[in-house]
C-alpha cells in the first residue's frame, strides 16, 4: 500500500485530481488547500462552484489546524463514531475557496478507512472527497459503478482492492455550532 499511496500522493502535491475509495464511496479528490485542482474537481463533476465540498482529514489535529476553534461537542462525537460521518464546522482557515461553504463552514470527516486516512496522513492536508460522479446522478456505491467519464477525467486512479470495507452509501453529516448547537443535515 506504501507505494501506491506515495504515487497519490505525488499527483496531489502537484495539483491533480485522483479517483479514490472512502469509508463511504468512491471520491473525487484533490489537495484541499490548492484552489486550482479544487477548480478541476467542480469541472470534472460539472457542479456548480456555489456548493462547498465535504473534506477527509486524517485525525482530531489535522482538523484543528483548519478549524479556528472546534466545538466541545465535535471531540466526543469523534471519539464515539463508529460508523461515517462528517461534522459541518464553523470557521474554516487556510483552505481553498472552493471548498469552504459561504457561511465559513466547512464538512469534514475522519475515515474510517485505512486507505482513505493514510491517504490524508501523508498528504498532511485534508482532501477534497466529492463522491464520484456527474453533479445530479446517482452516487456510485462501488467503482463499478463509476461511469468512463469520471474515470477518464482523473490523473490517478486507485486500485480497486482498496475498496473494501466502504459502505456504498454517503456518510450521516451534522453541523455543529461553537454554543453547542447540532443540527443533522443528513441522517
Amino acid at each position: 500500500m506504501k507505494e501506491i499511496i506515495d504515487e497519490a500522493v505525488r499527483v496531489l502535491k502537484d495539483g491533480g485530481v485522483i479517483l479514490y475509495p472512502t469509508d463511504t464511496v468512491w471520491g473525487i479528490g484533490c489537495d484541499a488547500t490548492n484552489q486550482e485542482a479544487v477548480a478541476k474537481v467542480f469541472a470534472i463533476k460539472r457542479r456548480s462552484e456555489a456548493k462547498s465540498l465535504v473534506l477527509l482529514a486524517a485525525d482530531l489535529d489535522m482538523v484543528a489546524r483548519y478549524i479556528r476553534e472546534i466545538p466541545s461537542i465535535a471531540i466526543d462525537l469523534v471519539e464515539v463514531n463508529d460508523a461515517p460521518m462528517t461534522i459541518v464546522y464553523p470557521g474554516a482557515q487556510g483552505l481553498a475557496p472552493g471548498v469552504v461553504a459561504e457561511d465559513g463552514s466547512v464538512g469534514i470527516r475522519i475515515p474510517l478507512h485505512e486507505f482513505s486516512r493514510e491517504l490524508a496522513r501523508r498528504l498532511r492536508r485534508p482532501l477534497v472527497s466529492t463522491s464520484a460522479n456527474i453533479s445530479g446522478e446517482p452516487s456510485p456505491s462501488c467503482f463499478a459503478e463509476i461511469s468512463q467519464e469520471i474515470r477518464d477525467a482523473v490523473d490517478w486512479c486507485a486500485p480497486r482492492k482498496f475498496e473494501a470495507g466502504a459502505t456504498g452509501r454517503p456518510s450521516q453529516i451534522i453541523k455543529l455550532g461553537l454554543r453547542g448547537e447540532v443540527e443533522i443535515l443528513r441522517p
